[in-house]
């Protein structure tokens, strides 16, 4: 790796969390059609999470972690990825891929307003302005005929904004939480806490397992790429950017990660793009703009990523 230049390696590193979280909301949708939404990220994690130990094995790094980073672990694996996560998994079984991806992107304006209540932290007028227009751009996501007209659509919109608030409380939560030092090691220790946790409650809730040999091949191809890619590959590019580049230009990824969503999902899926939607799109975004570009603090801008 030493023997590529760093320049080669940040752009790699922003088509990771560019093109390859984009596509994670394709992945999950293709996946959850036939596979039970929590089987489906307690098999992703926890298989994510052993690939990871085995590298930083290889690589020499201690896996050793103090009882409380263990606990805290588990705390940021659950409020991450075994809610955050796998409750919009679920969502995607009942709303399309490319909206899922719009609404989250507005995740920075949660963080913002949980600042707020539970730290106290003054709001910037661009801030405001951001607010506004994000929960704009959020009511004319979800108010469209369109969506609503759909099968249990409000039920999958209650899950992907319960997933969103986890993630923000998640993120300050581990803003000052005692962590293992190394990122790599800290994130296997999430991903198999989350894992474990998703597959106790995918038994509890009695979700029907089924053997990987019983999934179609478009499944199989997904899970994988969700795996090696989405969570291995795109996680770690992300943090290599958060210590090479500054933070704002690694938050664009707020912006770009729904654009990619939207076109996949209505290329392969073929999931309707409504010009109301564009509209939402657009004001949604801005909001997240103003949002990122009038707040400098360390803790919002390193967790602006997607259940991903």
């Amino acid at each position: 790796m030493n023997k590529i230049p760093k320049n080669v390696l940040i752009i790699l590193a922003f088509f990771s969390i560019y093109v390859i979280w984009g596509s994670t909301y394709l992945l999950n949708k293709i996946v959850v059609k036939e596979v039970p939404p929590l089987m489906l990220a307690a098999i992703r994690f926890l298989i994510a999470g052993i690939i990871i130990f085995i590298i930083a094995k290889l690589m020499g790094k201690t896996l050793h972690v103090t009882k409380r980073q263990l606990i805290n672990t588990t705390v940021a694996g659950f409020l991450f990825l075994a809610f955050g996560n796998g409750i919009v998994v679920w969502a995607l079984k009942y709303v399309d891929s490319g909206f899922t991806a719009l609404v989250i992107s507005a995740q920075p304006l949660i963080i913002l307003l949980l600042m707020r209540i539970l730290q106290g932290k003054k709001i910037l007028l661009m801030s405001y302005i951001g607010v506004i227009l994000g929960f704009i751009g959020i009511y004319l996501l979800v108010s469209q005929k369109e969506i609503l007209s759909q099968e249990n659509s409000i039920i999958g919109i209650i899950m992907i904004l319960a997933g969103m608030l986890s993630w923000a409380y998640g993120s300050l939560f581990i803003g000052k939480a005692d962590l293992p030092p190394n990122y790599f090691v800290n994130t296997g220790y999430q991903m198999l806490m989350g894992g474990i946790i998703l597959f106790i409650t995918s038994l509890l809730i009695g979700e029907t397992w089924t053997s990987p040999l019983q999934w179609s091949e478009k499944s199989l191809w997904s899970m994988f790429l969700l795996i090696i890619f989405g969570s291995i590959i795109a996680f770690t590019s992300f943090n290599y950017l958060l210590k090479v580049v500054s933070p704002d230009k690694v938050a664009t990824s707020t912006y770009v990660n729904p654009i990619i969503a939207l076109i996949l999902g209505w290329y392969i899926l073929d999931e309707q793009i409504t010009s109301q939607s564009v509209v939402a799109a657009f004001i949604l975004l801005t909001g997240v703009y103003f949002i990122n570009t009038s707040k400098k603090i360390k803790i919002f801008q390193r967790f602006l990523g997607r259940n991903k």
